[in-house]
């Protein structure tokens, strides 16, 4: 049977998010789709946060591309509140390595996503992408080189009130190794200070080297683009 792995998060991610990386990338992302007309493929969509600057920085069709159940449920539900959006959008719920879409498009974006990909994953993930695009088409995604975490304990990440309810996550480094981080996630939501609900995951990200990736994508044939810091801009060879 299918088990969401990100399920227990669903609830907390827009508040955590809105309060986290998502208003830069509403700053930064719009100038690298700048020209952008035949279509975008976003990588792991989400509950459609990023879609929407997606869609109000280029103005074809996207493909929004989302395997966890619960966030594409999110994400649908945000779409039948924006019709016009909901005739742009097309849901694909499958994993990146089997993105397939029906035209190539101008750009790839990725916020967020590329920590969910070890070393092993990574070859495949730009051949896939490539194909996904047109000649001189764009990989937008958010990286930069950050110090190694340290195994500790449960540290608090966001507390957010929703009506008479506090909605809480924190998060705990279990281990590190190589450019693998081991990390545990528990998410509580208090009435009058008691737990009234309290799920827990456990999963691994992947942090490469920036240089690591670029000579990673570089071997797929993209090129290196100006970007702002945090974003990476790689475009593949034009027509």
């Amino acid at each position: 049977m299918y088990v969401d792995p990100l399920a227990a998060a669903v609830p907390f991610y827009d508040l955590l998010h809105e309060d986290g990386h998502v208003p830069l990338v509403r700053e930064l992302l719009p100038p690298l789709l700048d020209g952008v007309r035949h279509g975008v493929l976003e990588i792991g969509a989400g509950t459609g946060l990023v879609t929407e600057v997606i869609a109000r920085s280029a103005p074809g069709e996207i493909y929004a591309l989302e395997p966890s159940l619960g966030m594409r449920s999110v994400l649908l539900s945000r779409l039948a509140a924006d019709p016009p959006l909901r005739r742009r959008v097309t849901v694909l719920p499958c994993g990146a390595l089997d993105a397939d879409v029906d035209e190539p498009v101008d750009a790839v974006v990725m916020i967020s996503v590329l920590q969910n990909f070890p070393a092993a994953e990574r070859a495949g993930l730009w051949e896939v992408l490539a194909r996904q695009l047109r000649p001189g088409g764009r990989l937008v995604f958010n990286w930069r080189d950050r110090a190694a975490p340290v195994p500790g304990g449960l540290e608090p990440i966001g507390s957010y009130e929703v009506g008479r309810h506090t909605y809480e996550v924190a998060a705990q480094v279990l281990d590190v190794a190589g450019e693998s981080v081991t990390s545990r996630f528990v998410y509580r939501v208090r009435q009058r200070g008691v737990v009234i609900s309290e799920e827990e995951t456990i999963g691994t990200n992947h942090r490469p080297p920036a240089a690591v990736l670029a000579t990673e994508l570089k071997e797929r044939g993209f090129t290196w683009s100006p970007a702002p810091d945090g974003m990476q801009l790689w475009q593949l060879p034009g027509a």
